[in-house]
C-alpha cells in the first residue's frame, strides 16, 4: 500500500500572547482517512517529539489516533529520501510560517518529491513550507508555473492574525511564480496540478485526503 510522509510543524508561538502550532484538523481528519483506507503513514516533523497544537483548532474534534501520533513524532533527519515514499503531506497551523517556512531540510525533501514525480500534498498555512524551495536541477523556485491553492490573503486578515505574521502566504507564493487559485472564504476548495494537491484551508482538509487516494489509486 502506498507510504505516506506527513510533516508538521514543532513551532508552537507566534509571540507571548499568541500560543499556535499544528491546525489539529488539517492533520487528523486526513490521517484518519488515509489509514483508513489501508495507507502507511509516517508522522514527522523538525524537533521530533510533542507537535505543539493550535489551542483554537482542538474545540470540538475528536483527534481519535491521531493524538497519540502526535505526540511521538520522529525527528525529520530520520524519516530517510522520498525514495522510500508515494507522497508528502503538509498540514498548516500558524506555526508553519515561522518553521517549514525556513526548514532547509524541508526544502531538500520537497525538491525530492518534486524531481522523482512523488506526490506533493499540502493544505492551509502547509504551503508556506513551499517558500523559497527550489526546483532540483533548474534555477527556479519550486512553484513556479505551479498552480496551487492556500490559506488566502483574505481569510488571514479574518483570523487577525495577519499583522504577526511574517509574510501573507498567497502573496508570497504568487510573488515565486505560483499561480494561487482562491474561492471564497472558508469553502472547501481543492486544485490539484500534476502530482500537486492542495487545499485551502481546514475546510478542505477531507477533501485533500480523498483527492490523494483518488490519485494514487
Amino acid at each position: 500500500m502506498p507510504k505516506i510522509l506527513f510533516v508538521v510543524t514543532s513551532h508552537g508561538e507566534i509571540d507571548p500572547e499568541h500560543k499556535t502550532g499544528l491546525w489539529l484538523d488539517e492533520f487528523a481528519t486526513p490521517y484518519a482517512t488515509l489509514r483508513n483506507a489501508g495507507f502507511e503513514v509516517v508522522t514527522s516533523s523538525p524537533r521530533g517529539g510533542q507537535t505543539p497544537i493550535d489551542p483554537r483548532s482542538v474545540e470540538g474534534v475528536d483527534a481519535g489516533d491521531a493524538a497519540a501520533v502526535l505526540a511521538q513524532t520522529h525527528p525529520l533527519h530520520e524519516v530517510g529520501d522520498a525514495l522510500q515514499y508515494d507522497a508528502i503531506f503538509i498540514p498548516g497551523g500558524h506555526g508553519t510560517m515561522f518553521d517549514l517556512a525556513t526548514s532547509l531540510p524541508v526544502k531538500t525533501l520537497l525538491s525530492e518529491f518534486d524531481a522523482q514525480g512523488k506526490f506533493i500534498v499540502s493544505v492551509c498555512h502547509g504551503p508556506a513550507a513551499f517558500v523559497d524551495a527550489i526546483r532540483a536541477g533548474a534555477p527556479k523556485t519550486l512553484v513556479s508555473g505551479r498552480t496551487i491553492t492556500c490559506f488566502t490573503d483574505e481569510e488571514e486578515r479574518a483570523s487577525g492574525l495577519a499583522p504577526l505574521m511574517p509574510f501573507l502566504l498567497a502573496s508570497k507564493l504568487r510573488e515565486q511564480g505560483a499561480n494561487v487559485i482562491e474561492r471564497a472564504p472558508w469553502a472547501d476548495h481543492v486544485e490539484i496540478d500534476g502530482t500537486w494537491i492542495t487545499g485551502q484551508n481546514p475546510q478542505s482538509s477531507a477533501s485533500v485526503a480523498q483527492a490523494l487516494i483518488s490519485a494514487l489509486r
